[in-house]
């Protein structure tokens, strides 16, 4: 399954699965768990399009589209420190896909991969150093399977 997208879709997709995931009380990983290969590809897709929309609107379409119901996580208001934005995060999730890209056969597999992953946990947990972390320490880590020292 080929299709086109460049880094900046693929930065408006990381962005939305947060956005999603936030607003429906869900891990990531439960968001992307929802959406076919399909689904991932007509999003990389129509990200040029939706990205002139409102994260409100597409979140709207996701959640009826997808069939996401709300969940009970909660990484906001237990976070002690400035919440990262949703494109903070998007941004973190694309570098990462962007910088294990070789390891998969295409960026479906990879986002899938990545979402489904220990550090996926890591990144949302607002009240770690993960976050904030160099991005080659979090490729490092997540090539490990491990956080390392």
């Amino acid at each position: 399954m080929t299709t086109q997208w460049n880094k900046d879709d693929l930065f408006y997709v990381c962005s939305m699965i947060e956005f999603v995931a936030r607003e429906t009380h869900n891990k990531v990983k439960d968001v992307v768990g929802k959406m076919t290969d399909e689904d991932l590809v007509l999003q990389l897709r129509t990200a040029g399009v939706n990205h002139c929309l409102s994260f409100e609107q597409v979140c709207d379409e996701w959640i009826e589209e997808y069939q996401i119901t709300e969940g009970n996580f909660d990484n906001i208001t237990t976070c002690k420190y400035s919440v990262p934005t949703v494109t903070s995060i998007g941004r973190v999730y694309q570098t990462l896909i962007l910088n294990v890209m070789g390891l998969y056969a295409n960026v479906v597999e990879a986002i899938k991969t990545v979402y489904n992953s220990f550090i996926s946990d890591e990144i949302s947990d607002f009240n770690s150093n993960v976050f904030y972390s160099n991005p080659d320490y979090i490729k490092c880590s997540y090539e490990a399977g491990e956080l390392l020292d």
